[in-house]
């Protein structure tokens, strides 16, 4: 039965107390989801001990709906602060409205056309060096090696370092800060630090790694809005510095930290989840990981393999719209301030729209029929599709085509490696072990 709240109604939903729905997200995960989908409908109201009641979505048509709402009707930017304290209150991420409108079109030239060209280099250069440390015979988790590659790889081309001691301080610094996300029990903490003021010695500890980013972040601001030729340079970082707004006002200091930040976040853990579930899937599939080696120069082929991937593993659970006016909704009225939340690991797990769901078939993505931006949705979608969408591809295709070309890898264990929730991705709860039987091939001049 749907519930009313005043003059809206609310989906159904399950009538247990919030502890009990709190545990079935913590403890069952799609398993819960799927059993109430199955129940009450493709839009399911939930209640928890974090949220007193929000939507969640199991259909395509609904999550188009949603996805072509209003940006002044559905805030994104709400949805996300809880990430408020990392990423800073000018994050694109946090904004909505018209500000958010105002810091995509800033950002967005960022990503494509020959920018993402001239990346290319970097992101090789991180794999090759990531190859060349791994050990031979011995298992060893990817997903650590991916973070590595991943940030070395944001080092270069958002924050415009050079391998060396400067990007080495830098990096440590930035995985200082970010260290609260990588875990559920320390995202609660850090929640309750900035919801209720607890934990004060938490409070002082990140309160002290932020400080010490953006110590460095400042200075560096400052340095290259005097530096000559800045528009020589091929960054992110110094991109952001030179963009422009209609009205021809530059983003403040203030600003590109916050973007910076938002970019390493939204670059960094999420990649290399994705890459070291792709390597785990393929691993585990033998037939497909001989056609992808025989398919390394077939670029089409290498994206089919990562979007295929990203279905299979979704990296996020779900994405979220808080809604700011009464939002019509498949027959129901969802009323101001409750969250809806498109799930984007059911959507991707039906088996109506995606046949053998948990089958590793690139081919999906190559037949005439291939998904479409509401049936995958690894990156949200509308207005709010990540910015970074492109860069992530290529870079999960670039580092696909390198690792198969160098390095004879295996699976050390026999079967998958099991879902894992960090707080904000769904992770390789054992890092995704593999072993590599010889050395890498040398890699090439």
């Amino acid at each position: 039965m749907a519930t009313a709240t005043g003059n809206a109604t609310l989906p159904p939903g399950p009538p247990l107390p919030k502890v009990i729905q709190t545990a079935g997200f913590m403890l069952f995960g799609a398993r819960f989801l799927e059993a109430c989908r199955r129940r009450y409908g493709n839009a399911v109201t939930f209640r928890t001990v974090f949220d007193d009641g929000f939507v969640m979505l199991f259909d395509p048509e609904l999550v188009k709906q949603v996805f072509r709402g209003s940006g002044q009707q559905l805030y994104a930017g709400q949805a996300n602060a809880l990430l408020g304290p990392v990423l800073g209150e000018r994050s694109v991420l946090l904004l909505d409205g018209d500000e958010h409108l105002r810091h995509r079109r800033l950002m967005l030239p960022a990503f494509h056309g020959q920018r993402l060209a001239a990346y290319e280099q970097a992101i090789i250069e991180a794999a090759d060096a990531e190859i060349d440390s791994w050990p031979v015979g011995t298992p060893f988790p990817l997903l650590p090696s991916m973070q590595s590659l991943t940030l070395r790889v944001i080092l270069r081309t958002v924050f415009g370092y050079e391998a060396g001691a400067a990007a080495d301080e830098l990096g440590g610094r930035l995985r200082a800060m970010v260290e609260p996300l990588a875990s559920p029990r320390r995202l609660m903490a850090l929640a309750a630090v900035v919801l209720r003021g607890r934990d004060q010695v938490m409070a002082g500890q990140f309160d002290t790694a932020r400080r010490a980013v953006d110590e460095i972040l400042f200075a560096e601001i400052a340095r290259r809005r005097t530096e000559p030729g800045l528009e020589q340079r091929d960054d992110v970082f110094s991109a952001l510095l030179l963009a422009r707004d209609e009205e021809g006002e530059l983003l403040t200091d203030k600003e590109v930290r916050d973007e910076l930040v938002t970019l390493l976040l939204a670059g960094h853990e999420t990649t290399a989840t994705g890459l070291a579930w792709a390597f785990d899937l393929l691993m585990h599939a033998p037939a497909v990981l001989t056609k992808t080696r025989s398919q390394l120069a077939d670029d089409e082929y290498l994206d089919a393999v990562v979007k295929e991937a990203l279905r299979v593993r979704p990296v996020i659970p779900g994405v979220g719209r808080v809604v700011q006016q009464p939002f019509e909704l498949n027959g129901y009225t969802i009323p101001a301030g409750v969250e809806i939340n498109p799930s984007i690991r059911l959507i991707h797990w039906r088996g109506d729209i995606y046949p053998d769901p948990k089958a590793f078939r690139p081919e999906r993505f190559l037949a005439d029929d291939a998904p479409d931006t509401y049936t995958w949705i690894p990156f949200g979608g509308g207005t709010r599709r990540c910015l970074g969408a492109s860069f992530a591809q290529m870079e999960m295709r670039l580092v696909l085509r390198r690792v198969l070309e160098r390095a004879p890898l295996h699976a050390a264990d026999p079967k998958h490696d099991r879902i894992q929730f960090r707080a904000i991705t769904l992770a390789p709860k054992n890092g995704a072990r593999v072993v590599m039987s010889t050395a890498a091939a040398p890699a090439a001049a």
